[in-house]
């Protein structure tokens, strides 16, 4: 009965979710940079190529903030009801990122300093830049830049179809979505264990626990069936794929406030299989949402210049052939 009453208070947790019309949560990667560095060594990097120390400090601490308004109840809206989303990627020391989207209108602005520390590829100087650069100068400058979304899809689809490349992935349609949410909801009930313990003032936990490796294999083998309704192109991992994958119990712990979804922690340390990885976790915190807005005195980005012009390389005329 209590296996019952747990994954219920769950399911309408998440109901409750879908009837909103504006969503924010906030990802937080629960790691510190010794079980980085452990990971990451554990893959075996070439040489030259380990994380960097910066890289492993700020990813200890990052965040990213997501808001999604739309028109409609999030659970009955499509691509088209969306209004308005907004992403941010933030550290300890600053925003790393942040993009809006508001109706058809794209806005970003990035810390590129911080990311060249971070990757230990240095930032041009903005002095040195080309006079086509126009907007660029303000991207490196980290201040609001905004493009017509639909206008740079259609350039990168066109510029994908002129080299061969693969068109644009279609999404997933309503009635594909709603089969691979019963094909996870039938794995879920099948395979995951739920406990469910209160917490006062109206604050309940709700843990689920499952093996990773038995968890993902019947998943995969529930959508199988489905992948002819996939976008082209979405390869799924084979049972033989997945038999070396870590098959520790990982929990995932829902807290609830009052029947909603406050707060979900997971530890993933296990599934590293590596000792020295001491803190691995994700932590995803509910928010009140708050609708997107567009920045004030965004420069706009000249989308022809941005493809054709400070993007398109060298010509031959700036390396004559007889010379390379």
């Amino acid at each position: 009965m209590e296996q019952l009453s747990a994954g219920k208070k769950l399911d309408r947790a998440f109901e409750k979710l879908g009837k909103k019309n504006t969503l924010s949560f906030e990802l937080d990667l629960d790691t510190d940079v010794t079980s980085l560095k452990a990971l990451d060594a554990g893959s075996d990097p070439a040489p030259g190529e380990e994380i960097p120390d910066k890289a492993a400090e700020l990813l200890s601490g990052a965040k990213i903030t997501v808001t999604v308004q739309s028109r409609k109840p999030l659970d009955e809206s499509g691509e088209k009801d969306l209004v308005g989303t907004a992403m941010k990627v933030s550290t300890p020391d600053g925003d790393l990122a942040e993009y809006r989207l508001i109706g058809d209108r794209a806005y970003i602005r990035a810390d590129l300093d911080a990311m060249g520390r971070m990757t230990g590829t240095p930032v041009p100087d903005v002095d040195d830049l080309p006079p086509q650069a126009g907007a660029l100068k303000d991207v490196i400058e980290g201040k609001w830049v905004t493009y017509d979304a639909k206008e740079m899809d259609k350039a990168v689809a066109e510029g994908q179809e002129g080299e061969g490349g693969p068109a644009p992935a279609p999404s997933l349609d309503a009635k594909t979505q709603k089969k691979l949410v019963k094909a996870l909801r039938d794995v879920i009930a099948r395979e995951v264990e739920f406990k469910t313990a209160g917490g006062g003032d109206g604050t309940e936990h709700v843990t689920a626990t499952a093996p990773f490796r038995t968890l993902i294999t019947e998943l995969f083998g529930e959508i199988r069936p489905l992948a002819k309704d996939l976008p082209p192109g979405m390869g799924l991992p084979t049972a033989k794929d997945l038999k070396d994958a870590p098959d520790a119990k990982v929990t995932a712990d829902f807290t609830l406030k009052n029947g909603e979804l406050a707060q979900v922690d997971v530890d993933l340390a296990k599934l590293a299989e590596n000792a020295k990885v001491k803190k691995l976790g994700l932590t995803l915190r509910m928010r009140e949402g708050t609708r997107p807005t567009a920045p004030a005195g965004a420069t706009k980005l000249d989308l022809d210049e941005l493809m054709n012009g400070f993007f398109a390389g060298p010509t031959d005329e700036d390396f004559p052939l007889d010379e390379v």
